[in-house]
């Protein structure tokens, strides 16, 4: 396989690319139908989707194989999934998806002081400046 998709940057520019098409694309499919059935049909997609892609490469396995842990956090993670697109599509159907956007951004504030707390992951100065930076930029963003 290619260097770049052995990176960890790669994967998660690529995210950042799908994320944007993804709010852009739903910003237009919420238009005329209610957010939490649109929600809904996205899950579909996305678990249609996923489903071939793990029958179709062979990454399953049996779930018997999981921990107790994973399988706890596995389902919060999947609950917390489905709340946010839920709180995501409802802000869109009411909201400017250029304000919307930024505004759910502001995850990476949460996930750095989430980590930090739970987690024991800290960040240098620089790092926390940053984080900053993130958060004045969604709140100047949204305020536009």
């Amino acid at each position: 396989m290619h260097a770049a998709f052995q990176s960890w940057v790669t994967w998660a520019l690529l995210a950042a690319l799908f994320a944007a098409l993804t709010a852009v694309l739903a910003k237009i499919g919420v238009s005329n139908v209610n957010s939490n059935f649109a929600t809904f049909l996205r899950t579909l997609v996305v678990v249609v989707a996923l489903g071939i892609l793990v029958l179709s490469t062979g990454q399953t396995q049996p779930l018997s194989t999981l921990s107790g842990k994973t399988g706890v956090f596995l389902v919060l993670s999947g609950l917390a999934t489905g709340a946010s697109w839920l709180c995501y599509f409802r802000a869109l159907q009411l909201g400017k998806v250029s304000q919307v956007a930024p505004i759910d951004k502001l995850s990476v504030v949460f996930v750095a002081v989430i980590a930090a707390v739970f987690l024991g992951e800290g960040l240098s100065v620089t790092g926390w400046v940053g984080i900053a930076l993130i958060a004045l930029g969604a709140g100047l963003v949204a305020l536009a």
